[in-house]
């Protein structure tokens, strides 16, 4: 287990990474997401003992660690900027980490081979990183921790250079390999998307702040703060001003509709709803759902789907419409909000207690 005990990191007096408590249990598959420079490096470093706690403590198993040297703990880590011994050929910079731990022979090639063959390596096993192209040589980097057989496995944004298909891949894969090895795994990401493909539990980060840990899953669902649904939102989330008064939600320019069943409870006055895009339609999702007029702005045809940006009563929007929807701009459109999923959140920026929403 591995513990971080109102762990902070200053630099120039300024905070890089808040007082932190955070606890990741053995065998856990842990998510940090968060935009660039929002402390997923800063806090990796911490874990692996790279950098010192300026205040605070970090524990491993029970045990202070604070002041142990990253050499000296059994952490494996992949930055996206692969590190590989460019003198060394694939086969021996995969194999180095066992090299020093003074495993056999036997034992290192059988764990040489299987993780290059997990990661599409073996054609590539004799030769240099520096004749490899980029997604090769990342893939070098991860099959080397793989081996490693680390207690903590730190992946800082590794598959951003991979293509499309073997990120896929993957992305399926890694969980359930260091899962099944009682490792710690720690992922960084800032994609919303990936956090939620790999599961396991998301810690999301917001300018050195841990403002949310837990199961990935509630986490998304059930954001304690806007900061929170903000950092878990991609395309980002839709925002309207409204004021309940009784069963009715209303927005300054007059436009109001009614509270959905899970809002009904939330005291009187003025509050922040928000929505994803694909809560936002062309056509009513329920009988409830109700009938707005917005002005399209642009619309992003991707194939199958279209992001139409839109602007309501001065408040623009994004929309996720299936199918293709090109709308010329300043075009008078009927949208329908899929009410069951607004969340709601006070004047201070934090959810407001409500009724179970849909999923």
């Amino acid at each position: 287990m591995l513990e971080l005990r109102n762990a902070a990191k200053m630099v120039g007096g300024e905070y890089h990474i808040h007082p932190t408590d955070l606890t990741l249990e053995r065998g856990s598959l842990n998510v940090l997401l968060g935009p660039t420079l929002s402390g997923k490096t800063s806090l990796m470093r911490l874990m692996a003992g790279l950098d010192r706690p300026t205040s605070g403590s970090v524990h491993f198993d029970g045990a202070d660690v604070t002041g142990v040297r990253v050499q000296k703990r059994n952490v494996a880590m992949v930055y996206q900027q692969f590190i590989n011994y460019p003198a060394l050929s694939v086969y021996e910079n995969i194999a180095s980490p066992m090299r020093i731990a003074g495993r056999d022979a036997k034992t290192i090639d059988t764990e040489v081979r299987k993780a290059a063959d997990l990661m599409k390596l073996t054609p590539y096993l004799d030769r240099t990183p520096l004749n490899l192209s980029g997604g090769q040589q990342q893939r070098t980097a991860l099959a080397r921790a793989l081996v490693k057989n680390a207690s903590l496995v730190l992946l800082d944004e590794p598959l951003a250079n991979l293509d499309y298909k073997l990120r896929e891949e993957l992305r399926e894969e890694l969980p359930r390999i260091f899962a099944a090895s009682g490792a710690i795994f720690v992922y960084a990401t800032t994609e919303p998307s990936e956090a939620l493909l790999l599961g396991g539990n998301t810690a999301t980060l917001n300018e050195g702040r841990v403002t949310q840990f837990g199961k990935t899953i509630d986490v998304y669902r059930r954001p304690v703060d806007l900061v929170t649904a903000k950092t878990f939102a991609d395309p980002p989330l839709n925002f309207i001003d409204v004021v309940k008064s009784g069963p009715i939600l209303r927005h300054a320019s007059g436009v109001e509709f009614a509270a959905p069943a899970h809002l009904s409870g939330m005291a009187d006055g003025a509050a922040t709803v928000a929505f994803h895009p694909h809560h936002l339609a062309l056509a009513a999702q329920t009988q409830a759902s109700p009938k707005l007029i917005a002005k399209t702005q642009i619309s992003e045809i991707t194939g199958s789907e279209s992001f139409v940006h839109v602007d309501f009563n001065g408040v623009r929007w994004v929309m996720l419409a299936h199918g293709i929807h090109d709308i010329d701009p300043d075009t008078e459109i009927a949208v329908y909000l899929d009410t069951r999923h607004l969340m709601a959140f006070g004047p201070d920026g934090r959810a407001i207690a409500t009724g179970n929403r849909a999923a």
